[in-house]
């Protein structure tokens, strides 16, 4: 296979991950073609093993991290982004990402602070108990540094192209999951792909709401991320986790018909509970709740109960204790 072909194909590098979802899928171009970039599209998160494990991957590829020359984040999660500062180090590699999540990339002290204080208010505004935020607050120290080290990075807009030698990808900001994230459509032997991260996933739906509290309505940006990508008439999506997608275009439409029936569900807890709190509407949601899950669980109920508020069907009903419940309006 000549080089100039090699470009054109996306070498699927799955990686572990024990901390989050699992199962990080990265994606590595252009090997092969000194007039071409080598381009990696996500890291994995930064533990040493998982550092070694993509070492070993892009060897046996014939890379390296000196050898990549720039890097394409799909959004900021330390299981996307964790090395891409690792890597920019070794060959000072380009780090692109979209300039809603480009601060916390960069790690930015205003940015975490403020999304960090931001995460702390809506732990009580969900009316989460305080031996539930200890055991998260817990888990958060015991996971600190999967984020890596701060990467210089090079913010990109929705629109926006990047060169990656055999063919361009656009730059598609799918909001929702994450603030920033942001697909890269491209077209190749006739077929339109796009590199997704989590705005897709081939099993799970992805998590709104309490993945990136940075995002206001996140249901309702997510649902409109989803049509986006019906929008693209995609023929084959590579996501952040686990294999590509042969069937994008129904895989969105599955996953918004999940939250449809996710937030049928939801008025059902308000109406037969009423006030409750997105805590209370997690629980009948997901049951016990562990690790990032605890924060994940009430943050999907807070999504869905934010756009039942926003639609009329339910309206917030303050309390002494700071936390906000929920009633049919």
């Amino acid at each position: 296979m000549s080089g100039r072909r090699l470009l054109g194909v996306v070498q699927h590098v799955q990686l572990t991950n024990a901390a989050f979802e699992g199962r990080n899928s990265v994606y590595l171009l252009g090997v092969g073609d000194d007039a071409a970039p080598t381009t990696l599209v996500d890291t994995g998160i930064a533990t040493p093993d998982v550092e070694s494990e993509l070492r070993a991957a892009l060897d046996a590829r014939g890379a390296s991290f000196a050898a990549v020359d720039q890097v394409l984040l799909t959004h900021w999660h330390h299981d996307h982004a964790g090395l891409a500062a690792a890597i920019q180090n070794e060959g000072d590699a380009t780090v692109y990402v979209h300039e809603a999540d480009a601060p916390m990339v960069a790690q930015d002290p205003d940015a975490v602070e403020a999304m960090e204080a931001s995460q702390a208010d809506y732990l009580d505004e969900w009316g989460m108990p305080a031996d539930k935020q200890a055991e998260l607050n817990d888990f958060l120290d015991t996971h600190d540094g999967l984020q890596g080290e701060p990467a210089d990075v090079t913010p990109l807009a929705d629109g926006d192209t990047a060169d990656l030698g055999y063919f361009e990808v656009e730059v598609v900001h799918l909001p929702g999951h994450a603030a920033g994230l942001a697909a890269y459509v491209f077209e190749r032997d006739g077929r339109r792909e796009a590199f997704v991260g989590d705005a897709v996933l081939p099993k799970y739906t992805p998590n709104v709401g309490g993945a990136d509290v940075r995002v206001e309505r996140p249901l309702q940006q997510y649902l409109d991320s989803l049509q986006r990508v019906e929008g693209l008439d995609l023929d084959r999506a590579w996501p952040g986790h686990r294999g590509p997608i042969f069937a994008p275009t129904e895989r969105a439409r599955d996953i918004a018909d999940h939250h449809d029936e996710r937030t049928e569900r939801v008025v059902d807890v308000v109406r037969e509970q009423a006030p409750v709190t997105a805590w209370e509407v997690s629980s009948e949601l997901f049951g016990e709740l562990r690790h990032i899950h605890i924060l994940h669980g009430p943050g999907e109920a807070y999504a869905h109960l934010d756009h039942l508020v926003h639609e009329g069907v339910l309206r917030e009903v303050g309390d002494e204790d700071g936390a906000v419940r929920y009633e049919l309006a």
